[in-house]
């Protein structure tokens, strides 16, 4: 990779092109989106809370719209996925929660995995015919203290859950999706790529949800002494949705331990590089959201 440190000003001009980011009312969604509109793209703002997404679409500017998406509800996935009928040229997989106390989706899915990951994969899926370029999924360093409970993806034993690791497993399940999912793309020789990313310790509204107070006050702490801003976080997503890159590429941040700087591609652990898991998750995933990959493979 060459030495050139890229900023949200090399974005190239996106006239014409269509980006929908999930979770676009806040954060590192919100920067994405603002940047994405400000380069000439049409942003979709697919977001839970339409008051804040309409909130947001106007403090951005250009050409945005608002459209209602709750990841946690594979009836709203749906609808959202229903009412997409035109071209769509990147969907970044954006939303997501992290390390809150255990609770339920409204279709019975551990709240993290299930927002994070399955929701996501269930979107990806439904839109995948009307994507034309890229999918984009945030990931983040926690996945390196994932680990993919195949037996028990829900943790429905409901004796061991815990907050990090729960989080840690959503987050490795976002990079062996990107590596199945791009596996499956090129299988059907389809055009469309599948990269992941993440923002090394970026300062955002995410640490402060965690329904701890002691946890949320430490990490206040640590947004305001260790933590790079919201832009710079949101360079890696950015650099993925835009530039050219090998397929199931992961895209963060060049300084100390992935932690902060410009974006990069960096590497993953063991775990997240298992094609036999990534399958298996795969599968999995079908079956408990009823979402499937819609695209047939090529023949010679």
């Amino acid at each position: 990779m060459s030495s050139y440190k890229w900023t949200a000003t090399d974005l190239p001009n996106l006239d014409g092109r269509t980006y929908v980011v999930t979770g676009a009312n806040s954060g590192l969604g919100l920067i994405t989106a603002r940047e994405l509109a400000r380069a000439g793209g049409h942003v979709v703002l697919a977001v839970r809370d339409t008051a804040k997404g309409d909130r947001a679409a106007a403090s951005i500017g250009g050409q945005t719209e608002v459209r209602k998406l709750d990841l946690s509800d594979l009836s709203s996935i749906r609808a959202f996925a229903d009412g997409v009928d035109s071209d769509v040229d990147v969907l970044i997989n954006n939303a997501g929660l992290m390390a809150v106390p255990q609770s339920t989706t409204k279709d019975g899915f551990e709240t993290q995995i299930g927002t994070n990951h399955l929701g996501h994969f269930a979107l990806t899926n439904l839109l995948l015919e009307r994507i034309a370029d890229r999918v984009v999924t945030v990931s983040s360093g926690a996945h390196r203290m994932g680990k993919i409970r195949l037996d028990d993806l829900n943790f429905k034993r409901g004796d061991d859950y815990s907050p990090w690791p729960a989080y840690g497993q959503s987050k490795l399940a976002n990079l062996l999706f990107t590596l199945e999912l791009e596996s499956r793309l090129q299988a059907a020789g389809s055009p469309v790529h599948a990269y992941a990313a993440h923002p090394g310790y970026a300062a955002t509204n995410l640490q402060n949800r965690t329904e701890n107070a002691v946890q949320n006050a430490l990490m206040a702490v640590g947004n305001k002494v260790l933590a790079q801003s919201d832009a710079m976080g949101a360079l890696p997503s950015l650099y993925a949705a835009t530039q050219e890159l090998p397929g199931a590429s992961y895209v963060g941040p060049d300084g100390f331990q992935e932690q902060r700087g410009h974006p990069t591609l960096v590497g993953r652990n063991a775990r997240a590089s298992d094609a036999e898991t990534a399958r298996t998750l795969w599968t999995l995933s079908e079956e408990l959201t009823g979402v499937q990959f819609p695209l047939a493979a090529a023949t010679a």
